[in-house]
């Protein structure tokens, strides 16, 4: 490529961002024959493809993912030479690309991410929310600057990827005040027929509670399990049944869902992951981020 066409870079950076060709015709108001042909000429000049499809979704390439970076900065600084010229106030601050793993409790994600948002310089935070297998395998792929999980990363994962231990808290049995009062008594016992929500199956979570369920011959009334755990606690606001939350974040859950703590689970801790592609952190936000959970954030659990 002797010269780069901007256009063709902007069509494909849209569609990168929207995450397929028809969501970026979407937003740009333009046909998909358009944009297809005009990031097939672009992928021509390049010499390389810039996505490859996985199901229904596009997936940059190595090649797609740096580009992509590029024209990340190429735009924001676009957008802020406009708002410039409009004599808005501009400040160009830190970007921070972090992937989170749909099982992670959304109050402990907010609660490990916040030391970012409180540095001197301003930071724009980017969250990207997928499994969290899926996260770590392709960490480097999508540029993440980490990679929060409830899980580490294992060898079995071919990227190259750095474990730290932001660490671990004991977990509570929360539910509604009158679900609470019905079953605080007699814990564990009492959770023997009990409404339960639960996390997936395939959540570390889920498995370290059936095993404490199993080992104190427990069997509760599963009424449902859901992925999101955001939605899991909308679940039991509503009084479906009780559910399960690390004690760390249980002034925020008295809070924003009225919850009640039923009892506490010593036996079993849930464990948080800072994922990296490099062994050597440079980054201040994700530096302030460790900093942080390490220094005693779920020193209460």
């Amino acid at each position: 490529m002797e010269r780069l066409n901007y256009q063709h870079l902007f069509y494909f950076w849209n569609i990168a961002k929207e995450g397929g060709i028809t969501r970026a015709c979407e937003k740009l108001h333009l046909a998909q024959p358009t944009i297809s042909g005009q990031l097939a000429v672009f992928e021509q000049a390049v010499g390389e493809k810039l996505f490859h499809r996985k199901g229904h979704k596009l997936i940059l390439t190595d090649t797609g993912r740096t580009i992509f970076n590029y024209a990340e900065e190429i735009f924001t600084l676009g957008r802020e030479l406009t708002n410039t010229l409009k004599g808005r106030p501009v400040g160009r601050g830190l970007r921070l690309n972090i992937g989170m793993a749909d099982a992670l409790p959304k109050l402990i994600a907010y609660r490990l991410i916040e030391p970012a948002l409180q540095l001197p310089d301003p930071v724009q935070v980017i969250c990207y929310e997928d499994k969290a297998e899926r996260l770590l395998a392709e960490i480097s792929l999508h540029g993440l600057d980490l990679v929060l999980s409830d899980i580490p990363a294992t060898p079995s994962i071919a990227t190259r990827t750095f474990n730290h231990l932001l660490g671990e808290c004991s977990l509570a049995v929360y539910g509604t005040q009158n679900l609470a009062a019905r079953y605080c008594s007699n814990f564990p016992r009492s959770l023997n027929g009990a409404p339960l929500l639960l996390p997936t199956p395939s959540t570390a979570l889920r498995r370290s509670l059936d095993q404490w369920f199993d080992t104190k011959g427990i069997c509760p009334d599963i009424r449902a399990e859901i992925e999101d755990s955001a939605l899991l606690k909308t679940f039991a606001s509503a009084g479906v049944g009780l559910f399960v939350a690390p004690i760390a974040v249980e002034a925020e859950i008295r809070h924003q869902y009225g919850a009640e703590t039923v009892g506490i689970i010593d036996a079993v801790h849930e464990r948080f992951y800072a994922v990296s592609a490099q062994r050597k952190l440079k980054h201040p936000a994700v530096l302030a981020i460790l900093e942080n959970a390490q220094a005693g954030l779920f020193d209460a659990g």
